[in-house]
């Protein structure tokens, strides 16, 4: 039976491309008027005491160690231990939605949702399945792709996984993509995810090739399909050749067609350099959406943030938001792309200038990893040798598909890296 405030949230979204998209768990939640709700009503109108929220308050202020304040100085007790608000602070929220506007020009003319903080780009990316994933309703990526994305699908969310063949000829394999999309919606509507930069390949698309990605969903759309389209954007922008296409497919899709629910999920920390900060955003996009719709779709997003870790960290936003302050905060990105670039370059000279009868490299032109497809071996063979024999840590991404992330090599090892990764394969 279906709480009275998610029976709102469905009736506001009734007819939308999302509310034909949404699984069990979309249709069932909702954001409760608790604690959360109530504890904002006392902060604009608990004028004489807030007795909501259970935060120890001394000259109201939440109380702070010196033990912990000693490391962040420069922090308020608000911005280092209190708690955050569940869709993230509404500075960076609006301080992202920048970023991702200065970043994709042709957004600047379209309408979407204010991004909603989540705690790491694996959060947004789990709690969009929660949405939108069920037994009935499987989700569509490449082959290869990261195994993450089959362990929420499948493990999290009891879905199918399927997969299209990513490369043909050096390229995005447009013929594996367009059957399968096509296949999917013959089942009713089509639940895709897509990676750009993708890992583990580190491939993002031409601009034609993008367009013809976009061209293909929105012929789909027209067809009465209901589709929705999820950019995995972590590693977004760091491209490492002239004819990557810039922008995100979430700037063309997020207006292509009424059918099309489409979401942004990125964040700062590839983007950033801030591994560890497990921040993330989830933005939405529609071109029938009105803001009342986008408002109950992050309502809904804000219950599944809610049931699972209430709130994201509050010290790491706070970070974020006065790194991106920073007159600074551009350049110094700026000089650890160009370590990246350098990185890619060698890797690319090596690659072009090997040939091997026991692997090939895939694709890659961005990002931070490339993988090798293995001829007639097996990748956890081969990750074995090259870690016991040779000291050398990869990954094995499936039977056929080994990864190696240059991201974490210095230039000066690659040569002897990638010749003992050649040589490892060879001797198996």
């Amino acid at each position: 039976m279906l709480n009275e405030l998610a029976k709102e949230l469905n009736d506001t979204l009734k007819g939308t491309a999302a509310a034909e998209l949404f699984s069990d768990l979309g249709e069932r939640i909702y954001f409760p008027n608790g604690i959360i709700a109530q504890s904002n009503e006392a902060k604009e109108l608990g004028k004489v005491a807030n007795g909501t929220i259970g935060t120890t308050i001394v000259e109201g202020k939440p109380a702070m160690l010196d033990a912990i304040h000693k490391f962040a100085p420069e922090l308020s007790s608000s911005e280092l231990v209190g708690y955050a608000p569940t869709a993230g602070s509404p500075k960076l929220r609006e301080a992202w939605k920048q970023n991702i506007l200065k970043k994709n020009p042709s957004l600047k003319e379209k309408k979407f949702s204010l991004p909603v903080l989540v705690p790491g780009l694996t959060a947004g990316i789990s709690y969009i399945s929660d949405l939108f994933l069920d037994e009935t309703k499987p989700l569509l990526s490449a082959d290869p792709c990261w195994d993450n994305y089959a362990l929420i699908c499948q493990a999290r969310r009891g879905a199918e996984f399927h997969q299209f063949n990513m490369f043909k000829d050096g390229k995005f394999d447009l013929d594996s993509f367009e059957k399968a999309v096509k296949k999917e919606a013959e089942k009713k509507n089509v639940r895709l995810l897509l990676n750009f930069p993708q890992n583990p390949s580190g491939y993002s698309p031409s601009k034609s090739e993008a367009k013809k990605i976009c061209d293909i969903l929105k012929e789909v759309a027209e067809g009465g399909t209901k589709i929705l389209a999820i950019s995995d954007d972590a590693y977004f922008g760091l491209n490492y050749e002239d004819s990557i296409e810039e922008q995100s497919l979430f700037a063309y899709t997020c207006d292509l067609h009424k059918n099309i629910l489409a979401v942004k999920i990125d964040g700062p920390t590839k983007e950033d350099f801030v591994w560890g900060f497990r921040s993330g955003f989830v933005t939405f996009g529609n071109p029938e959406f009105s803001d009342e719709q986008y408002k109950a779709l992050v309502t809904k997003l804000m219950g599944v943030i809610r049931s699972s870790v209430s709130c994201a960290a509050t010290p790491s936003q706070s970070l974020i938001l006065r790194a991106m302050d920073d007159e600074n905060f551009e350049a110094q990105k700026l000089q650890f792309r160009k370590i990246l670039e350098g990185r890619y370059k060698k890797v690319r000279a090596f690659v072009d200038s090997h040939k091997s009868d026991a692997l090939e490299a895939l694709p890659f032109n961005s990002g931070y990893f490339m993988s090798f497809a293995l001829k007639g071996k097996n990748a956890e063979d081969l990750r074995k040798k090259l870690l016991n024999e040779y000291g050398i840590g990869t990954v094995s991404i499936d039977e056929k598909t080994l990864r190696v992330a240059f991201s974490s090599l210095e230039e000066e090892k690659i040569d002897s890296v990638y010749e003992m990764i050649y040589k490892a394969a060879e001797e198996l």
